[in-house]
């Protein structure tokens, strides 16, 4: 049976906050970067983190503190990643250690700017880590809930079942249930998608638009993520190599599967999603800017919408939602314009 080893966090919000948590509860010792030795300092005299889920409380001689990501690296066979998807390439801009030989395991729901690539092509393309060696963890989760204890579950996905199961193992309790599957990229591009559309939810809402009309959004939401997942899986079995899946033993994974549509729903209804509280803002009249700056948090979804509408230039997959949202925070067209001509196409 695969050992994970010892685990560090990368990452110091509220997800990875979250995400400590648990496998501290389970290992008893963790490392954890964070970028900011003020944050750390504080940390250590609060016994909690400064700024994300402060009601979280944590046995500090269990955690190995560092603002250098070399000496983390080092030190650590697996490394979950959660960090936002647009500061991840800066943060690896310090790494002069290998990541090829260690676990990844990536919370990160988001694609790497510029790069076009969810996290795990990144870590690939960019630091040669075979596939084998790379994890995501999947919905649906908020990391609020999570804090508070409350019954959550998660996929862990890795081509590796082995070390899949092994991670998930290390998350399991009794108020977090896990389950593993091979489809890392179904699972990342779904998590991408799924802010996409829990932007559309919040402007729709801004809009007044009613209970009614959320339930066929989502309706229609589902079925366009899955027709994108359905290419990506074409295009993947294509690629022989180390890629997770060929087409000799393709995994064809039920959109409904939490992982898919629970997390679509729990970020596009949820009072905890940044995502749907964005899109709110916008709907209600906020410029794209205003809503970032009052919001204070981070909405992976803005920067997913223009990334997932450039990657769907090559792929041609109809996408009316995406399109809707982009054009509303990009090309600055009425939410009320863009949205009605969105209602006239869903059945």
């Amino acid at each position: 049976m695969y050992n994970c080893g010892q685990i560090a966090v990368i990452g110091g919000g509220s997800w990875a906050t979250a995400i400590a948590k648990i496998i501290v509860s389970h290992t008893h010792h963790i490392g954890w970067y964070m970028r900011r030795d003020d944050r750390i300092e504080d940390f250590k005299r609060l016994h909690h983190n400064p700024a994300y889920l402060t009601s979280v409380h944590f046995n500090i001689n269990e955690i190995d503190f560092s603002s250098n990501l070399n000496d983390i690296v080092q030190r650590y066979d697996t490394l979950v990643f959660v960090t936002p998807s647009p500061y991840l390439k800066n943060h690896l801009k310090k790494l002069r250690t290998r990541l090829s030989d260690k676990f990844i395991v990536t919370a990160i729901k988001g694609i790497v700017p510029d790069e076009n690539l969810v996290c795990s092509e990144y870590f690939h393309q960019v630091y040669d880590v075979p596939f084998s060696n790379l994890a995501c963890i999947g919905g649906p989760s908020h990391a609020e809930e999570v804090a508070l204890d409350r019954l959550s579950y998660l996929t862990v996905a890795c081509s590796d079942q082995e070390k899949a199961q092994a991670f998930a193992d290390v998350l399991a309790s009794n108020v977090i249930k896990t389950k593993t599957s091979t489809d890392v990229l179904g699972i990342e591009y779904a998590s991408v998608l799924k802010n996409v559309y829990a932007i559309a939810a919040g402007i729709c809402s801004g809009l007044k638009y009613g209970d009614n009309f959320q339930a066929v959004l989502m309706s229609n939401a589902l079925q366009e993520m899955n027709r994108f997942l359905t290419v990506v899986r074409e295009m993947q079995a294509k690629v022989i190599d180390d890629m997770p899946m060929n087409r000799n033993n393709a995994e064809q994974p039920a959109i409904n599967d939490s992982a898919y549509m629970g997390d679509l729903l729990v970020t596009g209804y949820s009072n905890f999603s940044r995502n749907r509280t964005f899109g709110s803002m916008i709907g209600k009249g906020y410029s794209v800017k205003s809503a970032q700056i009052e919001m204070e948090m981070i909405a992976e979804g803005y920067f997913g919408t223009k990334c997932m509408k450039e990657i769907n230039r090559r792929m041609h997959v109809n996408m009316p939602i995406l399109d809707a949202v982009y054009n509303i925070l990009y090309e600055r067209i009425a939410p009320q314009i863009e949205i009605k001509l969105l209602t006239d196409s869903f059945r």
